[in-house]
Parts: C-alpha cells; sequence; structure tokens
C-alpha cells in the first residue's frame, strides 16, 4: 500500500550528521516557524548492491516549483495524484534519467562520495539564513521521547527521502505513485533551485500506474562493474531498456498565436528504422491521453497537433510518449517562464 503520510517539509537547515558505517543515513536537523525534524536521509540500500543512484541538478526548473513554491512553513500532506506537489520519478517528468549516477556513501578522500556530495549543499544551506529546504518523503512523530541524533522534544521527522516504487522484497509493500522523495533546496539569492535525487539500485524505471509495483520484465539499474577510482565509480550506469528514448520529444508549442490555440509537439526516430505508432499516446500532466497512429521514418521528425483531452498550458506542464506496450518512452516538463513568447517553439 502506498506511504500512510507523504508529503513535504519546507524549513530552515541548522546542523547535519554525516552517515557512518553504524547509521548510513545523513541526517539533517530542520527548524519552521516553531517546530523541530530530523530529515534521515538514505545513502545505501539494505539490499545488494547497496550504492546508491543519485542525480543533483543544480538548476531545476520543473513546473512543479509553482506548487512547492507557495507551501506554508512546516509539514504540508500531499495527495498521491498529479497536478499537486506531489513527486513522482517515472511519470512527473523530472529529469533525465540516464544523469543519475552510482556512488558509495564513504570512500577515503575529498568530495568523491555521496556524504560528500550532500555536505557541499546541505553546508551552503546551513550558512544563509535566506535558504529554504524543501523534503519529500514520509512522516513519523512526534514520539513521546527525544530524538536520538540532536536531542530535541519531542522526537519528529521525515524519511524514505528516495525514490518509494518498485521496490523489492520486504520494501515492496511501501510501493504507490506519486509518492517519490527528495530534496529541494532553494536560494534566494542568486534565485537558484537544487534538486537532489536518489534511488536504489533495484528499483527499475517501469512500475504500475495504480501499485507503483515493478513491471514484470523491466531490468533494474545495477552497476555491471567495480571501478577503482572515484570518478569512474560515479560513470554513467546502465542504459535505458527497450524501446525507452527510440522516439524522443523534441520541442513543444505550448503558448500558440492562432485563436483557438494550436498546440503541437514534435517528435524524432532516433532509431535507424521505422517505428509504427498504431497504439501510442501522448499523456498531457493531468494524464489525459491523445491517441496516436502513423509512424516516424528512421531519423525522422514528426509535429503532431495536440487534441483534446490533452492540453499543454501556457503556464507550465508536462507531455510523456508511451508505446503500445503501456510503458513510458520520454517525457518532458517545461515552465510557464519557457512558455511566456507566443508562437516560440520550446527545444529539449
Amino acid at each position: 500500500m502506498p506511504l500512510r503520510d507523504y508529503g513535504v517539509l519546507r524549513g530552515s537547515v541548522i546542523d547535519r550528521r554525516l552517515a557512518s558505517g553504524a547509521n548510513a543515513h545523513f541526517q539533517l536537523h530542520v527548524v519552521d516557524d516553531s517546530t523541530h525534524y530530523r530529515i534521515a536521509i538514505n545513502v545505501e540500500s539494505a539490499l545488494e548492491p547497496s550504492a546508491l543512484a543519485y542525480l543533483v541538478d543544480e538548476h531545476f526548473r520543473h513546473p512543479v516549483l509553482d506548487e512547492v513554491a507557495a507551501l506554508p512553513a512546516g509539514w504540508s500532506p500531499l495527495e498521491h495524484k498529479p497536478g499537486t506537489a506531489a513527486l513522482d520519478f517515472i511519470r512527473s517528468n523530472l529529469f533525465d534519467r540516464d544523469a543519475f549516477r552510482v556512488l558509495p556513501f564513504d570512500l577515503p578522500g575529498p568530495d568523491n562520495d555521496l556524504n560528500d556530495k550532500l555536505e557541499h549543499y546541505v553546508q551552503r544551506a546551513i550558512g544563509d539564513e535566506a535558504a529554504t529546504l524543501y523534503a519529500f518523503g514520509q512522516r513519523w512523530g512526534p514520539e513521546d521521547k527525544a530524538d536520538k541524533i540532536f536531542g530535541f522534544a519531542p522526537g519528529n521527522g521525515v524519511h524514505d527521502i528516495h525514490m518509494n516504487q518498485a521496490n523489492v522484497g520486504r520494501f515492496v509493500g511501501d510501493d504507490g505513485v506519486y509518492q517519490d522523495g527528495a530534496l529541494l533546496l532553494h536560494f534566494p539569492s542568486p534565485d537558484q533551485w537544487v534538486a537532489i535525487f536518489m534511488k536504489f539500485q533495484s528499483q527499475t524505471w517501469h512500475t504500475d500506474d495504480k501499485t507503483g509495483h515493478q513491471i514484470a520484465g523491466d531490468p533494474p539499474e545495477v552497476a555491471d562493474d567495480t571501478p577503482t577510482d572515484a570518478e569512474d565509480r560515479a560513470g554513467p550506469g546502465t542504459p535505458a531498456g527497450a524501446g525507452d528514448g527510440s522516439v524522443r520529444i523534441v520541442g513543444v508549442l505550448a503558448n500558440a498565436v492562432s485563436t483557438p490555440e494550436a498546440e503541437f509537439v514534435t517528435l524524432i526516430n532516433t532509431t535507424p528504422g521505422d517505428v509504427d505508432l498504431a497504439g501510442w499516446k501522448l499523456l498531457d500532466r493531468d494524464k489525459h491521453a491523445m491517441a496516436l497512429s502513423g509512424s516516424i521514418a528512421g531519423g525522422d521528425t514528426l509535429r503532431i497537433q495536440l487534441t483534446a483531452p490533452a492540453v499543454l498550458p501556457n503556464k507550465g506542464g508536462a507531455i510523456t510518449l508511451v508505446g503500445a506496450d503501456g510503458l513510458k518512452v520520454d517525457g518532458i516538463a517545461y515552465t510557464g517562464a519557457q512558455a511566456k513568447d507566443p508562437g516560440k517553439t520550446i527545444v529539449f
């Protein structure tokens, strides 16, 4: 069943503890206007392979930020559905999944492990009184005892700051859609959003749209080898599965000059052969679907006019390309700032 208490905490970071062998969690002490919280961030898996996959986007742009920035200080429960501030690593088109890297949390030397990566941004947030942290995950507490790490009372916090679907073993019961964990940091001067996403290597990139369970036959992301130097340890992960990225969304026209607006999505076939689009669909941010037909020749592009109920709002949105097997092939998101110029195609 989905996480019972999914949501996001908005607050300020005032302290931290690095992960260690005895407790493979990077711990944050966060306060809102009146309440103390501990954010427990997994940096190692309880299942093999143990090293996590992570992605840091230092210039994160996504329409979900409009929802996130409007949240009040403290804890905000979130509904498990699109069109809210809830995150979904697969359905929200938050990032390029090929940018994930696998990295152990504790290696000798500077700036070469997951502890070091988190420490860099956390120390910047601690040193900037205007910085704001948004921690997405599952709430615990308040408890009837003091926090075991930072000592404030009552104990209270957020965990599951990672992908929360496509689990394996005893963690399958935590699966759900639109309930993924992450850290977002906002630095107002300059106006910068930093996003930190993490997942376990055993988790896959396709899940059931209702349960969040893995789909049979979808390979997990697993490191193929164990490099010896730190740079190679953080090297590219495994290639995308069959069909993923074979056709890419390379442009959208969300803010048309025509009346009524004619919105377009441009696709490119990256393969050498024709791709039959029968049974394929385009889904907008709220998962309204438009059926596709015809085909795209190898290496060619195809400009498709979107029809209702699928829409591309001028204030920001998303579009996802789904194959005939029902699995995601590609997806993008755009912000209102990107769509502000009438008639301009946004390129990805």
